[in-house]
């Protein structure tokens, strides 16, 4: 895996989970720090419980990951395969980033939530009334299975990967860089209501999605257009 990709892959995560991230799961990261969390509790105690709920999180993305690189890696033949692969997903990260940017409404399209369906309701309210803090681990695995736009972008770059293990590497570093956002919200509320700093970083990650779609297109043309050129494991 190019460095450069990685770097990238922490870049639009870090910023666009301050943004887009914040205004998906916010309502859920407060509604847990204020039920299940005891004011009582040491900062220590409250750290934990996030840093769990967080690991949930990044739990399901691996799993997605893995699953995605698994069948990335059948479709994955040839060239020409891996080449319209990767034009799809740069394509997808452009929509993506024209919709943080507030230009197209791309990910609200996408994000049809099953938080309504009465399974997750159920478990819902069992996780939240629940102050054991194995339960916020559990919760942030439920809440890694909401549909969202930003996670089906980087699940289908996974799947450009080629390979489970890649795939799976690819979620992580996306899940572990959302991860001081949405760790520091149940400390800083107030902070990220603010819609200057929350519009500042929408707009970066926008821009740098956009790039990096680009970016992308680009290695799958390269892969079209050059029958010679070696398939790799990973080729983000």
């Amino acid at each position: 895996m190019e460095s450069i990709s990685i770097l990238t892959i922490i870049s639009i995560a870090f910023l666009g989970s301050f943004g887009h991230c914040i205004g998906m799961c916010g309502g859920i990261v407060v509604a847990y720090s204020s039920t299940k969390i005891n004011t009582g509790w040491s900062k220590t105690k409250q750290s934990i419980s996030h840093i769990l709920y967080s690991f949930g999180r990044i739990t399901t993305y691996i799993i997605f990951g893995f699953i995605f690189g698994l069948l990335g890696s059948v479709v994955t033949f040839d060239n020409i395969t891996s080449g319209i692969l990767l034009l799809f997903t740069g394509s997808m990260m452009i929509l993506v980033g024209l919709s943080l940017s507030g230009k197209l409404k791309f990910l609200t399209n996408l994000e049809h939530s099953i938080s309504k369906t009465p399974i997750y309701q159920k478990t819902f309210r069992s996780l939240i009334s629940s102050d054991n803090l194995f339960s916020f681990y559990l919760l942030g695995m439920l809440n890694g299975l909401l549909p969202c736009g930003f996670v089906y972008v980087f699940a289908i770059t996974a799947a450009s990967t080629g390979s489970p293990f890649w795939g799976a590497f690819v979620m992580l570093i996306f899940g572990l860089s959302t991860l001081p956002a949405m760790f520091s919200l149940g400390f800083f509320v107030s902070i990220f209501k603010q819609i200057t700093i929350r519009n500042l970083f929408i707009n970066i990650a926008s821009i740098l999605v956009i790039l990096f779609g680009f970016y992308i297109m680009y290695n799958g043309y390269e892969y079209i257009m050059d029958p010679n050129r070696s398939i790799l494991s990973c080729h983000i």
